[in-house]
């Protein structure tokens, strides 16, 4: 079916299109929910410092893992009955960790609330892919559909926080099983089922060739981010990478691969996913500063400053619409090119950020979110368009994989650049821990108080936005870059290269 001859969608498809809304919500919200629960749960579970890490980074862990192969999984068995398959795991998973009587089960339960989470991220895109077969309402979706995702991280943090004002720390957990309630009740009414009708055999042996591709990268720049390069950890991302080798191989030579090659014989395709993956980059990169920056240089609470937070989210509610509009007026290679350089406007007022420059830093954050979204839903709508509608999910799939990469490499790398100039800065003071991390620094101040503590503190906040700025110029100088790269790729694939047969395939890839 051609777009000239795309059925609109209704009232029920905008409906249903709602209701999908809510698992993604949810998904993403716990991704920042225990921000304010650890100290309670620390009381309460007394975890190790081991236990405590992998209750925050398993979930993430496992969610990133399992995308690609849920993907797949939605397009042969059906992605509304993944959803439904999904929402029942995550709702049971959240029980068990509301009523969790030990970190062991915590963390256990964050593993399933992970893979519950990859079932529902790529079935509800792929799902918006199918409900929508006009291109400026599936553009429109998608564009609310990202920052419905972008806005659910930063809510997840205040929700949390909200909740443990009134209730025990599990309570965070319960909120998803009504949610989950209402969307078992409410897909099969309201969502229609879509699969590939030829999916093939499953690859069993991918399952474990994805993972293992994905996790030892993303746990090694994570680990990187946070505590700083070693070799361990540069073995884990080359050991990822190696198997990333082997994984790619396979799906290049099977005829069912998990990952199918008829996605990628569309140009538009592997150019959403490259630009999908700078855009998260910049996004989780600057979110490693401007929270620190809140909390420790400004001397926030949790809940102010997950308050404050949310600011920047006004600007990002009006920027998703806008892109759609915009793409359909002006070359949307324009339009990626230049929500770029509007992520690059803010990153440079982030660099001009002092000590005490609240306003500036929150005004930088919105122009960088803005920019970022429009890219976001632009590249998602452009890469699920050049996807056959019978691929969805595992186009989905590997979009958020994307992300997951690009938010992890983000940190990793404007986290790394921060620290190096922070240290450099404080070469030489002591004691040792003040020139580690700014963490580190205000513990110690808190150690020593008086003039002294406050001295330290002074030159640990000034050394953390020395370092911040220069990061900033690197995000900036990116995505300058990335812009000009992204009107360059999309003029790559607006022109065919391929033979008349494979030029049919890709044509009928998007139109279908």
């Amino acid at each position: 079916m051609t777009n000239s001859a795309a059925r609109l969608a209704g009232r029920r498809e905008w409906i249903a299109f709602t209701v999908l809304l809510l698992p993604l919500l949810l998904v993403s919200m716990d991704v920042s929910v225990l921000y304010f629960a650890i100290p309670a749960i620390t009381r309460e579970l007394d975890p190790s410092a081991t236990q405590q890490l992998w209750i925050f980074d398993s979930y993430a862990f496992a969610l990133a893992g399992l995308l690609i192969t849920m993907g797949s999984l939605g397009d042969r068995i059906g992605r509304r009955k993944l959803l439904l398959i999904g929402a029942a795991a995550f709702g049971l998973a959240s029980t068990l960790a509301a009523y969790a009587p030990s970190a062991e089960l915590l963390i256990l339960a964050r593993v399933l609330l992970g893979i519950g989470g990859a079932t529902l991220m790529p079935s509800t895109l792929g799902l918006v892919r199918n409900l929508f077969q006009d291109a400026a309402q599936r553009g429109r979706a998608i564009g609310i559909w990202s920052a419905a995702m972008t806005g659910g991280i930063a809510l997840g943090s205040v929700m949390s926080g909200v909740m443990l004002d009134h209730f025990w720390w599990g309570s965070i957990f319960l909120v998803n099983v009504p949610a989950m309630l209402l969307l078992l009740t409410l897909v099969p009414v309201l969502v229609p089922e879509f699969k590939d009708p030829a999916p093939g055999r499953f690859d069993l042996l991918s399952v474990p060739l994805s993972m293992g591709s994905v996790l030892p990268v993303v746990y090694g720049l994570k680990e990187i981010a946070a505590e700083g390069w070693s070799p361990v950890r540069g073995a884990c991302i080359a050991l990822g990478l190696l198997v990333g080798f082997v994984f790619v191989r396979r799906q290049r030579t099977r005829d069912d691969a998990m990952v199918s090659r008829v996605l990628f014989r569309n140009r538009g395709f592997g150019a959403g996913i490259l630009l999908n993956t700078i855009a998260a980059f910049a996004i989780m990169g600057s979110a490693y500063f401007t929270t620190q920056y809140l909390q420790s240089v400004l001397g926030m609470g949790t809940l102010e400053a997950a308050l404050w937070s949310l600011a920047p989210s006004v600007a990002i509610g009006a920027a998703a619409p806008l892109a759609g509009v915009l793409a359909r007026t002006v070359d949307r290679a324009y339009v990626i090119g230049g929500g770029f350089l509007i992520g690059a406007a803010g990153f440079t007022l982030i660099s001009l950020v002092g000590s005490d420059s609240l306003r500036l830093l929150l005004v930088g954050a919105g122009v960088l979110s803005s920019g970022l979204v429009v890219v976001l839903s632009l590249v998602s709508d452009m890469a699920l368009g050049a996807a056959p509608a019978e691929k969805a999910g595992s186009a989905a799939s590997l979009l958020e994989t994307g992300s997951e990469f690009g938010g992890a490499l983000g940190m990793a790398v404007l986290g790394s650049l921060g620290t190096a100039v922070y240290r450099s800065d404080l070469a030489g003071t002591e004691p040792a821990a003040v020139r580690e991390t700014l963490g580190g620094a205000v513990a110690t101040a808190r150690q020593l108080g008086g003039e002294a503590g406050g001295q330290v503190l002074d030159l640990a906040r000034g050394a953390f936005v020395h370092g911040m700025q220069y990061a900033a110029w690197g995000g900036a100088a990116l995505l300058v870059t990335a812009g000009g790269l992204a009107v360059a790729l999309m003029r790559a694939a607006a022109t065919p290269a391929a033979g008349p047969g494979e030029q049919a395939e890709e044509i009928a890839a998007v139109t279908v």
